[in-house]
């Protein structure tokens, strides 16, 4: 199978040109000012388009268990709903499994649940939840199994004390895994989630009052010093919310720890004024939203390159679900938003066409340096000859409004319901496969591949 894309701008995270891109038997064999091919091809015009490398959203939460409830989207509908945003690669974070089980049992899970579902390529991070000696040593079992970054809670049920963070940061490290972790203290939000019930004060707006931004900063400057106490551990702070935190990763990044942060278009572009809506049981997720100078802190970090990745922390309940467990009170809603299919867009339109970013540096966010920090660069992150003919193509010229009845996932609501953005998905190719086109999902379920995920290598930033 050949595939010729034409007459777009192809870009990449360190340049951008007006080329021609051949795909032959799944893998980009060619970039040219202008390629006339001597065998017949499929022949796509890319013409006033961006071409660029298909999205890796490296934090989804696909068929999660939480123990309150299952999250709505599977490995089928997720990774559809991922594929019709342009993004051609997830990695997947993982679920607890049951107390005191091994780290494998939650990857033969794991594989049970993607194994011929997923339309795009796949993979997991693995979760810890508890640390003794069989758990440690089987740490690089995990790795050589392709499972090479590991996610610590500092809350949750499964949360970690800081012994235990110690040991693991340390093991993972020499084991050549990056250590990813939600960081917030467990301690604040307990005290703080039991004053506010007992006064009665059950509605959405005190679960954010209940994890306040100093409770996410702590929590990140505690790791940052756990990391560096662990012979300078590399250290991955995902969904950051706050400009406090920022502030002290900032610090962490000046004197050259190996630290990478993680934020979300939730936090970019939504507000702690969705905890006053009459629907705002649909913004119930951890960390909160917060005020809109947070929002512009985290801008400030995505447009100055202290923030080194977008993604999505996509974890689907439904608004069904949410009344119904909830009943109302704030600490019985389970956690997360959709917006998977919405990533790239959200960001392309608030970001690139509004001037905060150029679009080298959008795939530096969407695609190259979660795929390098990840293990699977370079087939991912980049279209250059050799790597996987994974495209999504990008026309700026045209508006698209979110609307829920138009996306892919299996919810029943959008957070993103009419939002404008500038630019429209028109392609997603994987392994040269056109697997959205103008609106229809042309993928098929199981067509996607489990990746096999390199050990854990800095790589300067570069």
């Amino acid at each position: 199978m050949r595939v010729l894309i034409k007459n777009g701008t192809v870009v990449n995270a360190d340049r951008k040109a007006k080329q021609d891109l051949l795909i032959e038997n799944g893998i980009v064999r060619e970039l040219a000012d202008s390629i006339n091919p001597e065998l017949p091809c499929d022949i796509i015009d890319a013409e006033g388009c961006y071409v660029m490398p298909g999205g890796v959203d490296v934090h989804t939460h696909f068929n999660i268990d939480t123990g309150l409830a299952r999250s709505c989207d599977d490995f089928f509908t997720g990774t559809r709903a991922a594929a019709c945003g342009g993004t051609t690669t997830i990695i997947d974070h993982m679920g607890f499994g049951p107390a005191g089980c091994r780290l494998h049992h939650q990857l033969e899970v794991y594989h049970g649940y993607a194994a011929h579902k997923a339309v795009i390529d796949y993979s997991f991070h693995g979760v810890i939840q508890h640390i003794n000696h069989a758990i440690l040593d089987e740490i690089p079992m995990m790795v050589e199994a392709g499972i090479s970054s590991f996610k610590l809670y500092l809350t949750y049920q499964y949360k970690l004390s800081d012994d235990e963070v110690l040991q693991a940061l340390r093991h993972l490290s020499k084991a050549g895994a990056l250590t990813t972790v939600h960081p917030e203290n467990d301690a604040v939000i307990a005290r703080k989630r039991v004053e506010f019930l007992a006064a009665g004060k059950t509605a959405p707006r005190y679960h954010a009052l209940s994890r306040p931004a100093e409770c996410e900063a702590e929590a990140i400057a505690r790791m940052i010093n756990l990391a560096q106490l662990s012979d300078n551990a590399p250290l991955y702070i995902v969904h950051l919310s706050n400009a406090l935190g920022l502030d002290y990763l900032r610090l962490a990044k000046a004197r050259h720890q190996p630290v990478w942060i993680e934020t979300c278009p939730q936090y970019l572009l939504l507000d702690e004024r969705c905890y006053e809506r009459e629907d705002a049981l649909k913004f119930i997720l951890s960390p909160p939203l917060r005020n809109a100078s947070n929002n512009d802190a985290l801008w400030g970090g995505i447009s100055d390159g202290a923030i080194d990745v977008v993604a999505t922390d996509h974890c689907t309940f439904s608004m069904a679900q949410r009344q119904q467990l909830s009943g109302g009170s704030f600490n019985r809603c389970p956690n997360g938003l959709p917006g998977v299919e919405n990533r790239l867009l959200l960001l392309f339109s608030h970001g690139v066409m509004s001037g905060r970013i150029t679009p080298e540096r959008f795939v530096a966010l969407t695609s190259a340096t979660p795929a390098k920090l990840f293990g699977v660069w370079p087939h991912k992150g980049q279209l250059a000859p050799g790597a996987d003919g994974d495209v999504v193509i990008i026309d700026p010229r045209k508006t698209t409004t979110i609307l829920h009845e138009e996306l892919h996932d299996n919810a029943d609501y959008s957070p993103w319901e009419g939002f404008q953005c500038q630019g429209a998905i028109r392609q997603t190719l994987s392994h040269g496969r056109v697997i959205f086109n103008d609106g229809q999902f042309t993928g098929s379920a199981g067509q996607g591949h489990f990746l096999r995920r390199k050990p854990f290598s800095p790589f300067n930033g570069k």
